[in-house]
């Protein structure tokens, strides 16, 4: 894996998010951690990348929910929209009944960084 992860926790999770998906058999993390691009002293480069930190850890929420759903036996044959704005997850697509779409729900907001999560899925 490659990108920019906020702080080292966040790329050791993305780590283990994706050891969990099934067939997975090695994970090579080569991401940078964002610290450790932008030195402390430096803020005015910190304020420039500040939106560009909020898109990377938005796009890594909508990775790691749709690689959550992939690897979560309950979830794996959804047809699931998952977009993510500030760290607010939106989902959108199907569910066979109310119990997936809660399901998904809780899944997406355990996922780290998620703020909120906006369950917009229809049941069938």
């Amino acid at each position: 894996m490659r990108g920019v992860a906020a702080n080292r926790a966040q790329k050791d999770l993305t780590t283990e998010y994706a050891k969990d998906v099934e067939g997975v058999k090695e994970v090579h993390n080569e991401m940078a951690v964002f610290t450790d691009i932008v030195k402390p002293m430096d803020s005015s480069v910190a304020r420039k990348m500040d939106s560009y930190t909020e898109s990377i850890d938005d796009a890594s929420i909508t990775a790691l929910t749709k690689t959550v759903f992939l690897s979560h036996r309950s979830t794996r044959a959804f047809k699931t929209e998952v977009s993510t704005k500030g760290g607010v997850v939106t989902l959108g697509g199907k569910a066979k009944n109310a119990a997936e779409k809660s399901l998904a729900g809780k899944l997406a907001g355990d996922i780290h960084g998620v703020k909120a999560v906006v369950n917009n899925m229809t049941v069938e």
